[in-house]
């Protein structure tokens, strides 16, 4: 698994994201973006591991017209927390994992 280290307070996903490990490492609140299939067309099925390493917590959300849907919340619970999102349809994601609302 390759692992793509990154430590701003927003990201986006690329293609080359598809099946990895996307470390997220920073002491401010992060924000991850899932992008819009027009912009990166993952297959359905794609998964994509998320681990937060900082003491910024990460948030997913969706870019605009994509939803991501995760329970209780869409938020890792704490540092050293991970998650798995999973494309389900075209601009549909699920996130599971440890989160908090």
């Amino acid at each position: 698994v390759t692992v793509n280290a990154q430590t701003g307070t927003a990201y986006t996903p690329v293609i080359g994201d598809a099946s990895q490990l996307v470390t997220l490492n920073n002491s401010s609140a992060i924000t991850l973006t899932v992008p819009t299939n027009t912009s990166v067309a993952y297959p359905v099925g794609t998964h994509i591991d998320i681990a937060q390493l900082g003491a910024g917590q990460v948030t997913v959300v969706g870019d605009t017209g994509v939803t991501v849907n995760g329970t209780p919340g869409l938020k890792l619970s704490a540092q050293y927390a991970g998650a798995r999102l999973t494309k389900l349809a075209t601009n549909t994601w699920v996130i599971t994992g440890t989160l908090a609302a």
